[in-house]
């Protein structure tokens, strides 16, 4: 009874009571990935990969992959825009597509609002051939794959200034909260995609002619865990170069520094050092992101 237990709570990989999206260190830097409403922002189309290995030296431990592309229209009155993404752990795999859509709206003649909207595909996927059972004779998993297909969408909203020297947004991830069913045949599942909800902000502060300072705050929530919060701050110098910090609300305290070749390509690195009691088996957490920028899109 013990293992029926065990197997049934590892498998699940969406835990009605858990936060089920991964954590981004360079949230203030690739903002699309986690708000819609942010599509269509900028005058040019970008596109953005980031890659993040958490925990390392622990063998099987989370991996994430996403690559993004978003754009205005050339009224830059409306936003494009989709993101392809991958998320590995051990014998689990959560791949997922996505389209969006965004309404630019001018406020004043310094300030705009956009509504988002996104919708798109999860494939969740466990793989019972990664998976060593106790007992060899114990076939409650089989020894193939399980898939499952279920629809998602999100809602955002982003308030920002033209000079992009302040910005504010609002999103909610999975708002559908499609339910799961894995292994039916072995337990009635109630595992669902969790609503979350983020709140992100960030002001540019001059200081002097060549450095700014962009301090930033992320709000995440997801019933019924503890709001937790990541507070950042940027030093950026010519629009060029940039070193920033990172503290995540008792979990990790990051390092953030990147760089821009030729105004159309940016490279960041950040390096997260766990604060929990993971600190005694890994070395860290790695994320690396390059971004391109093309198609420069001018007003009608």
């Amino acid at each position: 009874m013990k293992n029926y237990l065990y197997i049934c709570l590892l498998v699940c990989t969406i835990h009605v009571h858990a936060q089920q999206l991964p954590q981004y260190s360079n949230y203030m830097i690739n903002g699309y990935a986690m708000n819609p409403a942010m599509g269509g922002s900028n005058p040019y189309f970008e596109a953005k990969c980031d890659a993040r290995y958490q925990w390392a030296g622990i063998a099987d431990a989370p991996r994430t992959y996403i690559l993004n592309v978003n754009g205005p229209t050339k009224s830059l009155k409306m936003g494009l825009g989709g993101m392809i993404f991958s998320d590995v752990t051990g014998p689990t795999r959560r791949t997922g597509l996505y389209l969006s859509y965004a309404y630019h709206l001018k406020l004043t003649e310094k300030i705009k609002a956009s509504f988002g909207l996104s919708a798109g595909i999860v494939q969740f996927v466990v793989d019972g051939t990664k998976i060593t059972m106790q007992d060899a004779d114990d076939q409650v998993l089989g020894t193939g794959q399980q898939t499952l297909l279920a629809p998602d969408f999100g809602a955002g909203v982003y308030v920002y200034s033209t000079d992009k020297k302040w910005y504010v947004g609002a999103s909610v991830p999975q708002i559908s909260q499609s339910r799961i069913r894995f292994y039916d045949r072995v337990t009635a599942s109630s595992s669902r995609l969790n609503a979350h909800s983020y709140l992100i902000g960030a002001y540019n502060l001059n200081v002097g002619e060549d450095f700014k300072v962009e301090p930033s705050l992320c709000l995440k929530y997801v019933d019924p865990v503890p709001m937790q919060f990541d507070i950042g701050v940027r030093g950026i110098y010519k629009e060029k170069y940039w070193i920033g910090a990172v503290y995540r609300y008792l979990d990790a305290a990051s390092a953030i520094v990147g760089f821009n070749i030729k105004e159309n390509i940016s490279i960041a690195y950040s390096y997260d050092y766990t604060l929990t009691s993971m600190k005694k088996y890994t070395t860290g957490t790695h994320e690396l992101m390059i971004g391109v920028k093309f198609h420069k899109v001018e007003a009608n």
